[in-house]
C-alpha cells in the first residue's frame, strides 16, 4: 500500500474525528494538527481517530452528528473504538459479552 494515498479523512467540519480511509499498518506514522502521532498497531480500514483532543465525557461527532460518548480521555490520533467510547443510543448491557 502506498503510503502516498490519503490516509484520513474528516467526513463534516464540526466531526472531531477521522475516518480511515485506508488500513494502517502497525508502526505507520501520521502527521496530524503539527504532531506526529505512531501507530503500535494495526487498524482497519473504516475505524476512527481523534482528530483532536477528546476529554471523558465529551460527545463523539461523526458525520456532523452525535455518535457517543469518550469514558476516558482521548488524544489527537488516538484510536476511537468500543474500549474508550459508549453509545448514548444503546444500553450498555447490550455490548457486554459481545466479540466487538
Amino acid at each position: 500500500m502506498s503510503s502516498e494515498e490519503p490516509a484520513i479523512l474528516r467526513i463534516a467540519e464540526e466531526d472531531n474525528v477521522y475516518v480511515l480511509l485506508r488500513p494502517l499498518c502497525a508502526g505507520e506514522r501520521l502527521r496530524l494538527d503539527g504532531r506526529t502521532v505512531a501507530y503500535g498497531a494495526p487498524l482497519g480500514l473504516g475505524h476512527k481517530i481523534a482528530a483532536c483532543d477528546i476529554a471523558a465525557g465529551e460527545q463523539i461527532i461523526k458525520y456532523g452528528a452525535p455518535i457517543g460518548s469518550a469514558v476516558c480521555d482521548i488524544a489527537l490520533g488516538e484510536h476511537v473504538h468500543v474500549h474508550n467510547i459508549r453509545s448514548d443510543y444503546i444500553p450498555t448491557y447490550t455490548l457486554e459479552g459481545s466479540s466487538a
